[in-house]
């Protein structure tokens, strides 16, 4: 308590930013659960089993792609931290012209992957469901791309409660959509599991839109939109944002494809275990995203700092925020803990499901910290410009640890879908304390270096 007090500023300047990321995170992921619980208690464990299945083959590229823009961010925090406003601007519309390459690659990349559904040995009718809702999700792409630009542009200039707001409104709105749309309520039709597909590309534009009228009319934003047509296509700007956003969408990459293998895994084993796996992911992924909230936060203070070259407040700024971050998944894995019986019962009725869910809230409740850590640390290893190296443990972790332990468990000791999720606290619990090493380790060499200078 007294280290929270003597470091109050540190708290405080860690909540503004991050408070409203962490609720719009839990707004974004509040829909995927939504979505799951809707689909689960309206359409049943084989529909619920196809958005597992399609999700997690829709966010192996979505998320290289989502990594490439989460490298506009620090780069902003650290021209605002210099005070360069024209370098701001630039960073910004290069940002925007990337994002929309990749944006659009992604998108024909996934369309072009339909017939991949057919071979991962998985339940034919899981499959049949599962298509063409992954199709109608995948035209949503561009819009969220162009989405995140303005994001993290105004996330790199410290005003993280914008984007949250439009997006609250946007969620609200999907989720709406998604009982009007799943049941036919009202003039609407009835779309079963293809509502919530539209339900989600409607709010994708919603969300575009609303952040582009917001920023395009803000008194606080004009004064960078002036940047001269000819800074638009800049290589050495758009090469410094991929320097960055590169390795972090291949970080992503490593983690989500993980995860997208193991729900993979789950289906090999039956429907049920899969639907139980998509239940376990929809809880887990809320902390989560909370915790991303704290890493979005680290991030932009790390950034910041290190454009204005005061590396002991760097340090410092980065520590409170772990702390935040360690007792928050802590709190959160005690509640899935002692509401690990519940929970899934929100999202199905099946005896077998439920229970098998249960028991893996409760290896969700072991690797939490583990988690909050090593999100927290990419986040504040991103502000410091280090991705490289990050996105080598990464891979260890996940490729090299998580899967094959998960694949051993489940399959040759018969551990089955207990065993997957074992398997990826192994590799979480690598990465959490290799890369909060790192941080340290980077921290303190820009400390001695000014010191001895």
């Amino acid at each position: 308590m007294n280290w929270i007090l003597k470091n109050k500023e540190q708290y405080q300047r860690n909540i503004k930013l991050a408070g409203p990321v962490m609720i719009g995170s839990l707004g974004h992921i509040m829909v995927g659960v939504a979505d799951s619980l809707m689909v689960g208690k309206m359409l049943g464990p084989i529909p619920l089993a196809a958005v597992s299945l399609a999700n997690s083959i829709f966010h192996i590229p979505l998320v290289f792609a989502v990594g490439i823009a989460f490298g506009l961010t620090p780069l902003i925090a650290n021209a605002d931290g210099e005070g360069n406003i024209g370098k701001i601007s630039r960073l910004w519309k290069n940002g925007l012209v990337i994002n929309m390459t990749f944006g659009v690659l992604v998108m024909l990349l996934l369309l072009a992957s339909g017939p991949l559904f057919g071979h991962l040995g998985q339940d034919p009718e899981v499959v049949e469901y599962a298509l063409p809702y992954f199709f109608i999700i995948t035209t949503g792409i561009v819009p969220m791309m162009m989405f995140l630009n303005l994001k993290q542009f105004a996330e790199g200039l410290s005003d993280t409660a914008t984007a949250t707001r439009v997006s609250l409104i946007a969620n609200f709105i999907n989720i709406v959509l998604n009982y009007l749309l799943i049941k036919g309520v009202w003039i609407f039709p009835e779309l079963g599991l293809l509502g919530a597909g539209y339900a989600t590309v409607i709010s994708r534009w919603l969300m575009y839109i609303g952040l582009y009228a917001y920023i395009k009319n803000k008194a606080k934003f004009k004064k960078y939109w002036k940047a001269r047509k000819e800074e638009v296509f800049k290589w050495k700007t758009m090469k410094d944002i991929l320097n960055i956003g590169l390795p972090t969408g291949l970080q992503y990459i490593f983690e989500v494809g993980a995860f997208a293998i193991s729900a993979v895994m789950a289906g090999s084993i039956g429907a049920f275990p899969q639907a139980a796996h998509q239940i376990a992911i929809s809880l887990a992924s809320i902390s989560y995203m909370a915790a991303g909230g704290l890493s979005a936060a680290a991030s932009i203070r790390v950034g910041n700092q290190l454009g204005q070259r005061d590396y002991v407040q760097l340090k410092l700024a980065a520590t409170t925020l772990f702390k935040m971050v360690l007792i928050f998944m802590a709190i959160s894995g005690g509640l899935f803990l002692l509401t690990r019986n519940i929970l899934p019962t929100f999202f199905t009725d099946e005896v077998e499901v439920i229970a098998v869910a249960s028991q893996l809230l409760i290896i969700t409740t072991l690797f939490q910290l583990s988690d909050g850590a090593q999100v927290l640390a990419q986040g504040a290893l991103r502000g410091l410009s280090d991705v490289k190296m990050p996105t080598i443990i990464t891979f260890i972790a996940y490729w090299i640890i998580a899967l094959p332990a998960s694949y051993m468990l489940a399959f040759w000791l018969d551990w089955g879908v207990v065993g997957i999720w074992i398997g990826l606290a192994a590799g979480l619990t690598f990465s959490g304390a290799l890369l909060t090493k790192r941080f340290y380790k980077k921290a303190n060499e820009l400390i001695q270096k000014a010191n001895i200078e």
